[in-house]
């Protein structure tokens, strides 16, 4: 009885902190994107007095929003499937070979995921600067992206290799398939959940970054983060700002629902190897 009242008020804590802490702030962020100008959304009022879209039109049709939306989903799709690729063979040895100083290896490939952001990001495109490559905004800013958030696809496309069943591979082997064949029908299936988890976080990732695209993109590239920002550094209106953090918020809460149902769809049998026994 005592430990049933323990894990209900626990789950009742977590239901309110996890309302203070992300609903709270995402209401807010749409009631001032929803403030009208005509009149101000003051203290001693607990909703805004007049609501409309004017916001999201006048960000629409006066800022660099459509190129900002252009230029960071055409950034982060190229950076998404440029890391994948990038990562595989590291992922591959990792997971499918035991060598020694394995672990270290590993760690080393983990090591610019606690170092501080802006550190690495300056240190990076002061490394693009000096090769000349800032000219060529695009390709230094995926570049930089590219090199920031190989880490997170390496970690996660180890840990799909390390699932991949040794029986399917040997049972396709011993059936004298190819290997393409060998790889389709052994690797692909149990793979495929870490491919679309590695490119999502990844596009995630990208798509929120700033610095880099900021240092290496102004002020001809623009990209979400960097139009955010400059508007809540010169002049800063909070209702332009909230318009802005929902078009980049939004999306990726959905994309992270699309991999959580993802993940929970993965196949078992092809990842343990149980569906040969």
């Amino acid at each position: 009885m005592i430990a049933k009242s323990i894990h209900r008020i626990l789950f009742i804590s977590m239901i309110v902190i996890g309302v203070v802490w992300l609903a709270v702030p995402f209401i807010m962020a749409i009631l001032w994107s929803l403030v009208d100008p005509s009149e101000p959304w003051t203290v001693d009022r607990v909703t805004p007095p007049v609501m409309s879209f004017y916001r999201w039109t006048y960000m629409w049709e006066s800022s660099n929003l459509k190129s900002a939306l252009f230029n960071s989903y055409l950034l982060a799709p190229t950076v998404s499937i440029i890391t994948l690729i990038l990562s595989i063979p590291t992922s591959y040895v990792f997971g499918r070979y035991n060598f020694y100083g394995k672990e270290v290896a590993k760690l080393l490939c983990l090591l610019p995921l606690v170092t501080p952001y802006f550190v690495l990001s300056i240190f990076l495109t002061a490394t693009i600067i000096s090769f000349g490559l800032s000219e060529y905004r695009v390709v230094a800013i995926v570049l930089a992206h590219a090199v920031m958030f190989l880490p997170y696809a390496i970690r996660i496309m180890t840990v799909g290799f390390e699932q991949v069943s040794q029986e399917h591979i040997d049972a396709a082997r011993d059936l004298s398939a190819t290997p393409f064949a060998r790889w389709r029908v052994a690797y692909l299936p149990a793979l495929r959940p870490a491919f679309f988890a590695s490119i999502l976080i990844v596009f995630i990732q990208s798509i929120e970054e700033f610095a880099v695209a900021f240092i290496l993109g102004s002020p001809t590239f623009v990209t979400i983060p960097t139009l955010l920002f400059s508007t809540m550094g010169q002049d800063f209106v909070r209702p332009n700002a909230a318009v802005l953090s929902l078009i980049l918020v939004v999306p990726n809460v959905f994309l992270m629902l699309f991999l959580e149902k993802l993940l929970r769809s993965a196949n078992p049998a092809m990842i343990s190897g149980k569906g040969l026994k």
